[in-house]
């Protein structure tokens, strides 16, 4: 038990750092992508803008001074333009004289059924023009207007009589992005493998104060158990030694029988505690499941049938469980006793012990009403649905709590479901 809470927080504290991390890195990737997206955007519609135009970009003179005298115009090409206006996207300032060989595009127009009727490749050696032509026909018939092609991003114009689609070279923007994800990933991950290895290692000083209360607990339940045993024994000898004396009487009977009450109970706690220690079966070995559960099942028979149930069992033959018989007896006869006792009059008791997709399977079903009862909570401890019901029958609600406990130790788990008018619990060992 202290084993699994340990290995929870562990969990529990990775769980959150692990989401926190992914959100930042997360975050900060797809911040990058927007912005190297939408900076490729912008610079798609300009050349665009151009394309359509007719307008090419400014053919800049090599020696463009970086500061002009006062009073003297910026020089001016061929057309006639001045290069560097305060208002263009393509840098601070103006466009870069280096512009017009930063950027490798090319130009696809199609007529309306998607088809190629012309290739613009003054700007690019790569792509041929019918590759091109492949591309912004496969673009055309796309239905998208943006978007990521072989390592171009392009952006498409349409118009009643076809398309324009620019496709801009995006591979350094791309690696870069790539790149970014990789180093934050791997960033990501050596820091959770640091911070698994700081939480496993400061994990035992966090839970210390849980361990010494459940250390704690356990000590009191051990000791009380057996400071109450003796007690407990010297009624329970002297109520038989006045039940000789006196055989009819209730009082006596009713001693004798909250003596025994006592006595299960206090056992049972003590059987509880012990499963909660970090080894609670030391001694384990192979065994007949088959056998171990007849031999349980048969007086359970006989005592279902004495109280006017129907009992129908299926036990299958040569089940071999590795751990300790005694254990799973006692859980099997939990099971059991809990389905007679609490079974409806006259109603259905079935016990089905078999091998299920590799798991030993000991199961039970009883009908009974389960109004205003917590499936979820059968195996909490000392919890029962109907006090009334509990105190008629003898329960002490401790009972599915170690069957749990005991599955447990063995690998397994049990659980309980509500169908068919009727209760279904399921031990897999």
């Amino acid at each position: 038990m202290l084993r699994k809470l340990r290995w929870r927080f562990i969990a529990a504290a990775m769980a959150a750092i692990t989401a926190v991390v992914v959100v930042l890195v997360g975050g900060m990737n797809l911040w990058n992508y927007h912005i190297v997206t939408q900076r490729q955007d912008d610079i798609l519609a300009e050349l665009l803008t151009r394309q359509e135009s007719q307008v090419p970009l400014p053919d800049l003179p090599a020696d463009l001074p970086a500061d002009l005298p006062e009073g003297q115009e910026a020089p001016r090409d061929r057309e006639g333009r001045e290069p560097f206006r305060e208002d263009a996207p393509f840098g601070r300032g103006g466009h870069s004289p280096e512009l017009r060989y930063m950027l490798r595009y090319f130009a696809v127009t199609c007529d309306a059924s998607g088809t190629a009727v012309e290739t613009d490749r003054d700007f690019i050696a790569s792509v041929t023009s019918q590759e091109a032509a492949q591309w912004g026909e496969r673009v055309a018939r796309s239905g998208g207007t943006a978007g990521y092609l072989n390592g171009y991003r392009y952006l498409k114009q349409s118009d009643g009589e076809g398309s324009t689609i620019l496709f801009l070279n995006s591979e350094r923007e791309i690696q870069a992005m790539l790149t970014l994800l990789a180093v934050s990933s791997a960033v990501a991950v050596i820091s959770l493998l640091v911070v698994f290895a700081l939480v496993a290692l400061f994990s035992r000083r966090a839970i210390a104060p849980f361990v010494r209360n459940i250390e704690t607990q356990k000590r009191f339940i051990t000791d009380a158990g057996h400071e109450l045993k003796t007690p407990l024994t010297a009624i329970s000898t002297s109520a038989d030694l006045l039940a000789e004396d006196l055989p009819d009487n209730e009082w006596v009977a009713a001693i004798q029988a909250q003596c025994g009450r006592m006595t299960r109970l206090v056992a049972n706690l003590v059987t509880l505690s012990r499963l909660d220690e970090e080894q609670p079966m030391p001694q384990r070995a192979d065994f007949s499941l088959s056998d171990a559960v007849w031999e349980i099942a048969e007086p359970a028979r006989s005592l279902a049938q004495a109280k006017g149930k129907r009992y129908e069992q299926t036990i299958e033959d040569g089940l071999v469980c590795h751990g300790d018989r005694e254990a799973i007896q006692q859980m099997a006869s939990i099971l059991l006793d809990n389905a007679i006792r609490y079974s409806d009059p006259g109603g259905t008791v079935r016990l089905t012990v078999g091998r299920v997709r590799g798991k030993l399977q000991i199961q039970t079903f009883n009908t009974c009403d389960l109004t205003g009862v917590d499936v979820a909570r059968l195996f909490d401890r000392f919890y029962r649905p109907d006090a009334s019901r509990s105190a008629h029958t003898g329960g002490t609600g401790i009972g599915l709590a170690i069957a749990r406990a005991t599955a447990q130790a063995h690998g397994g788990d049990v659980t309980a479901r509500a169908e068919n008018h009727g209760l279904t619990i399921t031990a897999r060992l």
